[in-house]
């Protein structure tokens, strides 16, 4: 078997042992999905409201994209040690659902103190009043999203069942991005609120409380194992034999070739495209409505929803199929293969005249984004049980870290580099009309970064070789040790 990863010859481990069952059940599915809603909804919402800091606030490109860059220098240490932590924990509600719980009760309530801004406080005051409640709302998450990653990798042993638990949450999920977008009309239309920092201090309590509710789901309702007599390798250590012991497992964890690949690939995908997302607000409305947001009317809102509305019936769908007919691999490649005719097209789509022609290449485009998920989620449970095989050790709260903190610090990262593209193509914040040079790159850059970190995610995962075969003749081992 060429799986291209670590093997080690390390004890095994009886705590580590979890009762999995090929099929699970829907309302479990459903109830792990609402977990996804709320894991959806939370970043879905804060990248609209973040438009604020800058729109209404104006607050520079520069800030802007030092406040997405800096709370992920806190994910670097807390998303490990927190996939670390849920790992070894021992409590009679599992490893999991604590945390879960935890988690969503501070995220809820950060979020919803972090946008308590006014214009009438200085620049440099809501940089840091947002700064510091925005690191608390990154270290609720970390404590919500590590060990709900985790949940979802340890339900199912089967290579299908994993696509399909993906496929549901991942259905469930999107609609985060379909009812998101509309908080822009919410935001900006002064039928509702007199200013757009008012519209984000009210919403944002709906919003916060909403998500809270349903990051509590999977904690609640999601079935779990008794882990209170799991472990005795972990119990007495120092500080520093934990300490040791974490980056020992981390170190495993990131020289495994599989995971390697998909970090890569989704490092890549994804924040090459959070790199611009945002920049289509500000092509409709600086480019297709002169600077006016009013005008803009619900063009930004419907764009969004049409998107997720398309991932959630069109993608979702096929990309499940397609995993169980051609394998996860193949699925991957031809769909990021289509993704970059999609957006070449933005290029003509985008158009003052006739904006309905920026809805065309939506069919295309999303199978990027809207697929990755699903594969990458379902292959990153294969891989636990490939590490689980090498390695004598289950730690799916420390993949789902890893994974998930590459993701987190490549949207800070994406974050900073927004910031920068929108200084380099010479937007102002400060004037309601764009220069023409400045709008050519706005538009250009929303065709180039994303198509480029396609490119490099279509090469990092060329010769990725765990296929179903391969991961059924592991299940089988890992089965056959385990009644011995």
């Amino acid at each position: 078997m060429n799986t291209d990863t670590l093997s080690t010859t390390a004890a095994p481990n009886a705590g580590t042992k979890l009762t999995r069952s090929s099929h699970i059940p829907m309302p479990q599915k459903i109830a792990f999905g609402i977990g996804m809603l709320a894991n959806q909804m939370f970043p879905a919402a804060l990248g609209i409201f973040m438009v604020i800091l800058v729109q209404s606030l104006g607050m520079s490109p520069i800030l802007w994209g030092l406040i997405f860059f800096l709370p992920k220098l806190v994910d670097a240490l807390t998303d490990p040690l927190m996939g670390y932590i849920s790992d070894r924990t021992e409590s009679r509600w599992g490893k999991r659902r604590p945390f879960i719980f935890i988690g969503a009760f501070v995220a809820g309530l950060s979020y919803i103190a972090m946008w308590q801004l006014s214009a009438e406080n200085s620049q440099l005051y809501n940089f840091w009043y947002f700064l510091g409640w925005s690191i608390v709302f990154f270290i609720g998450m970390t404590i919500f999203s590590v060990p709900y990653v985790a949940m979802g990798y340890e339900m199912s042993d089967d290579y299908h069942e994993r696509t399909r638990l993906m496929a549901i949450a991942q259905w469930i999920g999107q609609w985060a991005w379909v009812i998101a977008p509309w908080f822009w009309i919410v935001l900006y239309d002064p039928n509702w609120f007199e200013s757009a920092t008012e519209g984000a201090r009210t919403l944002s309590i709906y919003v916060g409380l909403g998500c809270m509710a349903m990051a509590m789901v999977p904690a609640i309702f999601c079935n779990s194992v008794d882990t209170t007599n799991d472990s005795e390798e972990s119990s007495g250590l120092t500080l520093a034999e934990t300490f040791r012991e974490l980056f020992h497992g981390i170190a495993i964890t990131l020289k495994n070739k599989p995971f390697q690949r998909i970090c890569m690939a989704t490092f890549f995908i994804f924040n090459a495209y959070n790199c611009v997302a945002g920049f289509t607000f500000f092509i409709i409305v600086y480019y297709m409505n002169g600077g006016d947001p009013v005008a803009a009317g619900n063009w930004p809102a419907l764009f969004g929803s049409v998107s997720a509305l398309f991932t959630c019936f069109l993608v979702i769908p096929i990309v499940n199929y397609m995993c169980q007919v051609h394998g996860k691999h193949k699925t991957f490649l031809i769909t990021q293969g289509m993704s970059l005719l999609g957006y070449a097209m933005f290029w003509w789509s985008f158009t003052p005249e006739n904006p309905y022609l920026m809805f065309v290449p939506i069919p295309l485009f999303v199978f990027g984004i809207g697929g990755l998920f699903t594969i990458m989620m379902s292959m990153t449970a294969d891989i636990c049980d490939l590490d689980e095989l090498e390695t004598f050790e289950r730690r799916e709260g420390l993949f789902g870290a890893i994974y998930w903190w590459m993701v987190k610090f490549g949207a800070a990262f994406a974050g900073l580099l927004s910031g920068l593209i929108l200084a380099f193509v010479g937007f102002d914040q400060t004037l309601d009309v764009q220069s023409d040079e400045a709008l050519a790159g706005l538009r250009a850059a929303f065709i180039i970064v994303p198509a480029t970190g396609t490119l490099l995610g279509i090469w990092a995962m060329w010769n990725y070789d765990l296929n179903e075969e391969q991961v059924r003749s592991i299940r089988s081992e890992l089965d056959a040790r385990q009644n011995t």
